[in-house]
């Protein structure tokens, strides 16, 4: 799915009525029914809305929402329409001639003065003052209607989006004027800004309505930001051949673990064999030899000189993907063993954990990474090896000049973690949930996105496919355990499963077309 900028969704809303051979106030009408659905969907008709407008077309569409409900039966509807400048859209002031027609409409139009009404957390507060066509920060009566609303306690339902908040970057909003929705209900497409940590306060949970946008406008507009879908993905995935063998699905060297952090090795090779690789190989130090053939005997085993932490990262034989970082630590002989790998590493390499930390501390290593190397760092690891960040905004923007300058892929966790290609594309997942926020949950991602390395994919693919199939499993394993009692393993033990429903979908996909 596409995610496109506000001047993109215009451009599709115009197709959209062209293609159509509609009206824009048609297409808001549309816009508005989905959501007057939504809404009924949710509150009873003795329930009161204080419907806020602006005088563009987004308070074009919470003034049509505001009569689609008082049709149905709603009759404790208030509705402010703030034209202070007594210039209204075409279509808002076509729906404001609609709603006045009304009889016993509770309608104000503020002009000049604004005496708020009474508020409290029983009400539903209907946000409709500025949508994606807002192009700057609120300022003035706005921000002290905002703030009133904010402090009332009411439910609040944004239409498009809360007033006060682009679509793409806010680094210069204060979020203290925008609206706080405990709902925002989107139309058909999401924004940039859905995907930042701290745009949640402020978007509260977030619905994309269908109104039937021109599909056609949306494939041919041109954006490097999406978000991965089941369909995508299980386009991706290669069949398996019946007459295969193992090595047809790929090796993978697995450099993992330290003396007390062998279950960061067990559980990454694990993953790596439950998505599908053929065959892996852990290197550790000698220590870990007992765990590790204890633990998983479907691994083999190499052993590091060194008993307690690994001095060695050598390619004695050929594998299709190389993993290094989970819980090897950053001994100095650690990190020159990594540079080592760095060095000579001809075949598409994984870096987490605390390979990712031995580059912090050494950062020279970052002109030796492949190309196309995957990287997969939660939040405290992205800022040690590329500064400090105050906010997943201006982090996004950061990683992805670091992977065009260093022509890497990273895989930014998160709650929709992203991955960055050097192209400048960003790919956002939606699968996983807060249960996967435990320990050992990155590596497990780690041995997932080296297992569709070793079986063929390209870095790119393997990294998309990867993070869904992970959240995906996560998903399944909550299910079972719950997300508290969810733990990584478990999400190690759905990898399987999530794939094959991927096929499963795939399969039910094509017999429908």
């Amino acid at each position: 799915m596409k995610i496109l900028n506000s001047q993109d969704i215009h451009a599709v809303d115009m197709a959209t009525c062209e293609s159509q051979k509609i009206s824009s106030i048609e297409l808001m009408e549309r816009a508005a029914l989905q959501v007057s659905i939504e809404l009924i969907s949710r509150f009873l008709p003795s329930q009161r809305f204080v419907v806020m407008a602006g005088p563009g077309n987004n308070g074009g569409d919470a003034l049509a929402v505001a009569r689609m409900l008082m049709e149905q039966g709603y009759r404790h509807v208030e509705i402010f329409l703030f034209n202070v400048t007594g210039k209204l859209s075409h279509d808002c002031d076509e729906e404001r001639k609609k709603l006045i027609m009304i009889d016993g409409v509770d309608f104000t139009e503020v002009t000049r003065e604004f005496t708020p009404p009474y508020l409290c957390e029983n009400d539903v507060v209907v946000d409709g003052l500025f949508g994606s066509g807002l192009n700057k920060p609120l300022q003035g009566g706005f921000v002290a209607v905002s703030r009133y609303i904010n402090e009332s306690g009411a439910y609040v339902v944004s239409i498009d989006l809360p007033s006060g908040l682009f679509g793409e970057w806010n680094a210069e909003v204060n979020r203290r004027d925008i609206i706080h929705a405990n709902l925002t209900l989107a139309f058909q497409l999401p924004r940039l800004s859905f995907f930042f940590r701290e745009s949640a306060p402020v978007l509260g949970e977030w619905k994309l309505l269908d109104i039937d946008l021109d599909e056609e406008k949306i494939k041919d507009t041109p954006t490097d930001f999406y978000v991965i879908d089941e369909y995508n993905v299980a386009s991706l995935l290669h069949s398996r051949d019946p007459f295969s063998a193992k090595r047809d699905y790929g090796s993978t060297l697995v450099f993992a673990g330290r003396y007390g952090m062998m279950g960061a090795a067990v559980m990454c090779a694990q993953a790596v064999l439950r998505a599908g690789a053929g065959l892996v190989t852990v290197h550790s130090p000698h220590c870990g030899m007992p765990i590790l053939q204890t633990a998983f005997p479907e691994a083999m085993f190499e052993p590091d000189r060194n008993e307690h932490y690994i001095t060695e990262m050598k390619l004695r034989h050929r594998h299709q993907a190389v993993v290094a970082g989970p819980g090897i630590g950053t001994n100095d002989a650690t990190i020159t063993a990594l540079q080592d790998l760095l060095q000579h590493a001809t075949m598409p390499l994984v870096l987490d954990a605390d390979a990712l930390n031995c580059i912090a501390i050494r950062p020279a290593l970052l002109t030796m990474l492949p190309s196309k190397t995957i990287i997969t760092p939660h939040v405290g690891e992205f800022d040690r090896l590329f500064g400090e960040h105050s906010s997943d905004e201006s982090r996004l923007r950061t990683a992805i000049d670091m992977a065009r300058q260093y022509n890497i892929i990273i895989v930014l966790k998160g709650h929709y973690t992203a991955v960055v290609r050097p192209t400048g594309r960003v790919y956002f997942n939606k699968t996983g949930n807060a249960g996967m926020a435990t320990a050992g949950a990155g590596d497990v991602l780690t041995g997932i996105i080296a297992a569709f390395l070793s079986q063929g994919y390209k870095p790119e693919h393997a990294s998309t496919i990867g993070i869904y199939v992970h959240g995906l499993a996560g998903d399944m394993a909550a299910g079972k355990y719950g997300q508290f009692g969810m733990v990584a393993t478990d999400i190690v033990k759905y990898a399987g499963r999530a794939i094959r429903s991927l096929f499963e979908s795939r399969k039910k996909n094509s017999l429908q077309l």
